[in-house]
């Protein structure tokens, strides 16, 4: 995301050796941001050997009874059992092997990227410490893949997982975000994209009230449903000028957005951080052309916050100003009152009625159950 350093995608998809992927493989284990494979070989070795003792007295059994019990056959069947485990631990160690070279050079491909366009390449991040509306829901949270630049403003790319639920209700949500700083807090703000909805509505693990539902000038509202707090729609008109509306529009109207705090967010329900170069420039054309409009966004300050008096100021004597003696007031500090840091959650339609529907049924099936017998 540095502007003087012009995209490359080249390490994507150029060739790379095996004793390169091989090196910096053992850099980051050296490093300790990679633990080593043999402890997965050794816990797979262990479970086939519980396994090879707890079934292999039967496995004996079985072939010694198909096969003559008189004969050679009888060696065959003894030895048969610890072959066919030999031959399951060879296949898993290989597979193993692959995945691990695949999954290698997927890493090496994305450090020399990052590198490559002047940001840095992170394995793996475990419950990453921001406050957007993916984050800190369910269980087992962590980024993954992280791509980071500094200049002319911290963003990171990366992809995101977390589980909810248990046993056959667990399931894994995937997503992929963009985090860009800000230069100060701004309100709650959403952008829900109306592209990327499905048959019940919006992808967005939550819900907001619709009074906080702010429709836009121009065609802005066929792209994105924009959720403000009660109160700051003035604010949200301020920041969402028509220039910055269309870079939206024009960039970005595939990913849903939140502003929260300082900080800006893009979401999709897929990996952003990838191999895909035509991925890679389209999230960097996007995040240019928002960064040439977020310097604007510095300037706002939030009315409801009190002024504070200026240190050593004095009364001006003009006409209409302050009285002699009376504190000069600054402009109030940055920072979001209370009312506006978080949009206020609504309720999800669609669970409300299938509740309702599931209600019904049994009280149909209650009903039935009754008047039969």
């Amino acid at each position: 995301m540095t502007r003087s350093v012009p995209f490359d995608s080249t390490p994507l998809t150029a060739p790379v050796t095996r004793a390169e992927v091989k090196a910096y493989t053992a850099q980051l284990r050296r490093e300790g941001h990679l633990g080593s494979p043999v402890l997965g070989v050794v816990i797979l070795c262990v479970v086939g050997a519980v396994f090879l003792l707890a079934l292999g007295p039967i496995l004996i059994a079985v072939f010694a009874t198909i096969l003559d019990p008189g004969g050679p056959s009888a060696i065959v069947a003894g030895v048969l059992p610890f072959v066919i485990f030999v031959g399951i631990v060879a296949l898993a160690v290989w597979g193993i092997t692959r995945g691990l070279g695949g999954a290698a050079e997927r890493r090496f491909r994305l450090a020399r990227f990052a590198r490559a366009n002047g940001m840095r390449w992170l394995p793996r991040q475990p419950a990453p410490a921001l406050p957007g509306l993916i984050f800190g829901r369910g269980s087992s949270r962590a980024a993954s893949d992280l791509i980071r630049g500094e200049n002319p403003r911290f963003v990171e790319i990366a992809n995101y997982r977390y589980t909810t639920g248990s046993g056959k209700n667990r399931q894994t949500h995937r997503w992929g975000y963009v985090a860009i700083r800000l230069d100060v807090p701004l309100p709650h703000i959403v952008l829900d994209a109306t592209g990327n909805n499905g048959l019940f509505g919006s992808n967005l693990p939550l819900s907001f009230g619709r009074d906080q539902r702010l429709s836009l000038e121009g065609d802005f509202d066929e792209h994105f449903a924009l959720y403000c707090p009660s109160g700051y729609e003035r604010d949200a008109l301020y920041l969402f000028t028509p220039d910055v509306m269309a870079r939206f529009i024009d960039n970005a109207a595939a990913l849903d957005v939140e502003i929260v705090d300082d900080w800006l967010f893009l979401y999709a329900k897929r990996d952003l951080s990838t191999l895909d170069p035509a991925t890679w420039a389209w999230l960097f054309t996007t995040v240019a052309a928002l960064l040439d409009k977020l310097a604007q966004w510095a300037r706002w300050r939030d009315e409801r916050l009190e002024a504070v008096p200026a240190a050593g100021a004095v009364a001006s004597g003009i006409p209409g100003a302050q009285s002699a003696g009376a504190p000069v007031l600054t402009p109030p500090p940055a920072g979001v009152a209370p009312a506006g840091r978080r949009l206020r959650r609504g309720f999800s339609w669609v669970a409300v009625v299938l509740v309702v529907a599931v209600g019904l049924y049994v009280a149909v099936t209650l009903v039935a159950t009754v008047l039969g017998s």
